[in-house]
């Protein structure tokens, strides 16, 4: 399994797709910046948890940030898909163009198994 890490009682892990809410100071102005892209590693070191989202910006570019999970700037962390991976580190992603860069396998959450009765 890939790992996850807990924030604020939610799972996020290797795969998920996320917006990072991240406020942002400019002079004495502060606005909150949202940043949407893919898991592709989470480091779960004691206190220095962190976790790296990549997406792919305008003319194929990608964008990768490193975000401690402690980090006061973070206000919120929004999960968009579940993703099925079977990696703990996505970084061949980074060689990738176009949709296979971000096409990852969407998590069944609502699968039941029905009990012999």
């Amino acid at each position: 399994m890939a790992q996850y890490l807990e924030y604020k009682d939610q799972t996020i892990a290797v795969g998920d797709t996320v917006r990072v809410h991240q406020e942002i100071t400019e002079g004495d102005k502060t606005r909150i910046q949202i940043f949407e892209g893919l898991v592709i590693a989470v480091k779960n070191r004691d206190n220095g948890k962190s976790f790296t989202v990549r997406k792919v910006g305008a003319g194929g570019v990608g964008v990768e940030k490193i975000y401690p999970i402690n980090m006061p700037q973070i206000k919120d962390i929004e999960v968009r898909r579940k993703g099925s991976v079977r990696k703990s580190k996505l970084y061949f992603l980074r060689e990738r163009l176009g949709k296979s860069a971000t096409r990852i396998k969407e998590k069944d959450t609502n699968s039941t198994t029905k009990k012999a009765e």
